[in-house]
């Protein structure tokens, strides 16, 4: 490294401790820590070995005592884990509200998995390509994206800042599925293929509902003062909605047993068991041949 570089470098360290100063709403130098995404994220896949045992889990077992040791082990590892990320959570609370909220969340996980059954039972069942349960477990991003959903979706109802976005954020970057830990949710949900899916934080999504890639059930308005509000629509049981599908609007409701279409956008609510689709559109295809001949357009 040359003398000029050096002194580049040197110029560049205080251009940026300067910044702290004149761009200040973006830094956090004092507190109390922040939660920290490496242990997020070990802390879903920790959670996931009790949802799915036997799938996420090195090494197998083979009697009901090794099998209530490996639980214990991973309960214990969850509970302080959890209990030490939600303390960063909360402000001028004690350490035992934060045991008491981990294990308040811990206890839920029994009714967990008997929703994450269900929905590993509606993707076998939704999917003529699935093979088996097994393939559904250990592959489908749908199952990953609503399983890691119903972890957060209980840490939000605990009031619990940060951390349900956060696990959120990881299902997104892990599956291209965005679904807001606010959204409520019913059993027996199936994302299928799942990319670009996107839920909103008041969605009100009801039993057996399926879904195709690139659906949107969004809100119609994005202005600060309406947060507080239901922004986004009600699907009620038994709906299906297809590939690039948009739903936008608090006040719309979709009713059951709906068939939805691919790339329709829906602002007003449905009755029951409507079936909405695009009318067939004008295609005007170019096929000259390279050649010259053949002709220029053609309708369908």
């Amino acid at each position: 490294m040359t003398n000029r570089q050096v002194r580049r470098i040197a110029q560049i360290n205080k251009d940026i401790v300067d910044s702290f100063s004149s761009v200040n709403q973006i830094n956090r130098f004092a507190g109390p820590n922040l939660p920290s995404i490496t242990i997020i994220s070990n802390i879903f896949e920790t959670f996931r070995h009790l949802i799915f045992p036997g799938f996420q889990y090195d090494g197998g077992v083979e009697n009901e005592f090794q099998i209530r040791q490996s639980v214990q082990t991973l309960t214990q590892s969850l509970f302080l884990k959890l209990t030490a990320q939600i303390t960063t959570c909360l402000d001028n609370k004690s350490g035992a509200t934060a045991q008491e909220l981990a294990l308040n969340i811990l206890q839920k996980i029994p009714i967990l998995r008997e929703k994450a059954a269900g929905d590993v039972e509606a993707a076998f069942r939704g999917d003529p390509a699935a093979k088996s349960r097994d393939e559904v477990m250990l592959s489908y991003p749908g199952l990953q994206a609503i399983t890691c959903h119903r972890f957060a979706h209980e840490i939000q109802l605990a009031d619990i800042p940060i951390i349900p976005r956060m696990l959120n954020e990881l299902l997104h970057q892990n599956t291209g599925i965005d679904i807001h830990p606010g959204a409520s949710i019913g059993d027996n949900f199936f994302i299928d293929h799942g990319t670009g899916v996107v839920i909103g934080e008041t969605a009100r999504i009801g039993e057996n509902v399926k879904i195709y890639q690139g659906v949107t059930i969004g809100a119609l308005s994005i202005r600060k003062e309406l947060a507080d509000k239901k922004r986004h629509p009600t699907i009620e049981d038994d709906v299906t909605i297809y590939a690039g599908a948009t739903i936008l609007g608090g006040k719309t409701h979709i009713g059951k047993g709906s068939v939805i279409g691919g790339n329709v956008w829906i602002i007003n609510s449905l009755p029951p068991y409507s079936v909405v689709y695009n009318r067939k559109a004008d295609y005007h295809i170019h096929s000259k041949y390279f050649d010259g001949s053949g002709p220029d357009f053609f309708s369908i």
